[in-house]
């Protein structure tokens, strides 16, 4: 049986929102625009819980409250209330949450599976009392709806990494404060800060005393706040953070800490002797990950502190006509990423395909003249075959993530080798030369295996040399493609129009 929730809404609009989201999630609804309205409903039929505005008309919402909380049919249904201010937020004479503008429909839902979660029935399961995508609401969303009802247990967080693996982090409450938060070996504030950066993943909470140290005492809407304020400063200034990935090392003369020196650059100054790379530097910090990148990048424009670039990662492309935000966002939404500068380096693999060792060879120097286009330090681009199989090179999109090229031999030999090959990849690029008839046979068996995965996409590059221009019906009848925007042909003597289809060929590439 699904379980009944009155809405109780004067704000129309508003009120059909809200009403969608719960009917789309199994609940059954009955809304009204008014008080009196919403007192007969609830005493025809007693809901499990009561949606109301605070500023109801005809009977106010707090009124509404009391007269239920006295009626012994409805004195056990839960509350949550629409609130009209930040204000109303710090009430607690209401015996509910009180949500505040701007109020998401899927915040009400998630605060009112949170208070039916709190009947003996399911928390005795075990069960997650409330659930949901950190997509349509955040972290630090979740945390406050948690500390106006004044909760306690734990919301666990799961987010993918890639396509294979994962990561869970868990944030305790007690009473509504935020007490304790762990992500790998990061705890409290650091642990708490690192999880309100993931803007993909679910999460899910469980009600009940958790036995856990109290390791943060910072009121909770001034944690949320500062945390919220840090990580939109990393947002902000990214791409000029060191990489996590770089190698780090003290100066060439570098300054002894004194004693005025802030606490924070003593300890960054202290872990750049203990570890190699941005990144342990970073875990083995107390201190938030922006306020050590912060810190480090000023210790490194001093000239204190010098980092040597990983092999390959490069800084954001910042060619106007090349990739931009809307390209990297939908990249990172594809490999699954939150956490601002969580790797140097996050990449998409593309397959890449080539009918002949000329071909590849002119595909790698078009690679290499693309800006943040980088070959693979051990490619020897002179002595590169078709039958290598090898890391081609990357081509950043932004600051932190970017395409992986990897070249694999279509011939029958390595046919063992093309399912892995699929796994995970983004898109196949299949490089073609004259006479077509003959590039095609060498690589259509691949072609075929590494398109049998229903995600797959094939694109076509075919390098031309001067005054080539092949026949539209021998491209169909030897591509049999069905839809030519797959298919590029890309004239190599034409040095400034081949870089613009390389360009164009690697953005219809991304997701």
């Amino acid at each position: 049986m699904s379980r009944r929730v009155l809405l109780a809404d004067g704000n129309a609009g508003r009120s059909n929102a809200i009403a969608q989201v719960f009917s789309d999630h199994g609940f059954s609804v009955r809304a009204v625009d008014q008080g009196a309205a919403a007192l007969e409903a609830a005493l025809a039929e007693v809901p499990d819980a009561v949606v109301c505005q605070l500023d109801l008309p005809l009977i106010a919402g707090s009124r509404l409250a009391a007269i239920l909380r006295a009626n012994p049919r409805t004195r056990d249904t839960k509350l949550v209330y629409l609130g009209d201010g930040p204000a109303d937020a710090e009430r607690r004479d209401l015996g509910g949450p009180v949500l505040v503008p701007p109020i998401q429909p899927g915040a009400v839902l998630t605060c009112v599976e949170a208070e039916l979660g709190d009947t003996a029935e399911r928390t005795a399961s075990g069960k997650a009392t409330a659930a949901g995508q950190l997509t349509q609401l955040p972290l630090a969303d979740v945390l406050e709806l948690f500390h106006v009802s004044r909760k306690t247990g734990a919301v666990e967080v799961v987010r993918g990494l890639g396509r294979t693996r994962r990561q869970v982090g868990r944030v305790v409450l007690q009473e509504g404060d935020v007490i304790d938060a762990q992500v790998g070996d990061a705890r409290g504030k650091k642990a708490l800060f690192r999880l309100l950066t993931w803007n993909q993943g679910s999460f899910s909470f469980r009600s009940g005393r958790v036995e856990s140290p109290v390791a943060i005492t910072t009121p909770t809407r001034a944690l949320l706040g500062e945390g919220l304020r840090q990580v939109r400063e990393w947002e902000r200034i990214a791409v000029d953070l060191p990489p996590l990935g770089a190698t780090v090392t003290l100066g060439a003369t570098p300054e002894s800490p004194p004693g005025d020196f802030h606490p924070l650059t003593r300890e960054v100054l202290a872990a750049v002797t203990r570890y190699a790379r941005v990144e342990e530097v970073v875990d083995g910090c107390e201190a938030p990950d922006y306020q050590v990148l912060r810190t480090l990048q000023t210790l490194i424009q001093r000239g204190s502190v010098e980092i040597t670039p990983e092999p390959g990662a490069l800084g954001l492309a910042r060619d106007p006509e090349f990739f931009d935000a809307e390209h990297a966002a939908r990249l990172r939404d594809w490999l699954e990423l939150e956490r601002p500068g969580a790797l140097a380096r996050r990449d998409a693999k593309v397959v890449v395909l080539s009918a002949s060792a000329e071909a590849l060879r002119d595909f790698v120097a078009l690679l290499a003249r693309l800006p943040g286009g980088t070959l693979d330090t051990h490619l020897d681009r002179d002595r590169i075959g078709a039958e290598d199989l090898l890391v081609l090179g990357r081509v950043c999109v932004d600051a932190e993530v970017g395409l992986e090229l990897v070249h694999v031999p279509g011939g029958d030999s390595f046919a063992p080798i093309w399912p892995v090959a699929a796994h995970g990849a983004l898109a196949t690029v299949v490089l073609l030369t004259n006479p077509l008839g003959l590039a095609v046979a060498e690589v259509r068996a691949a072609c075929e295996r590494l398109a049998a995965d229903p995600c797959a996409r094939t694109f076509h590059l075919l390098l031309l040399a001067k005054d080539e221009r092949p026949a539209p019906e021998a491209l169909r009848e030897n591509l049999g493609l069905a839809d030519e925007a797959s298919l590029l042909l890309l004239p190599l003597e034409h040095a400034e129009r081949a870089d613009a289809l390389m360009r164009e060929l690697l953005e219809r590439v991304l997701p």
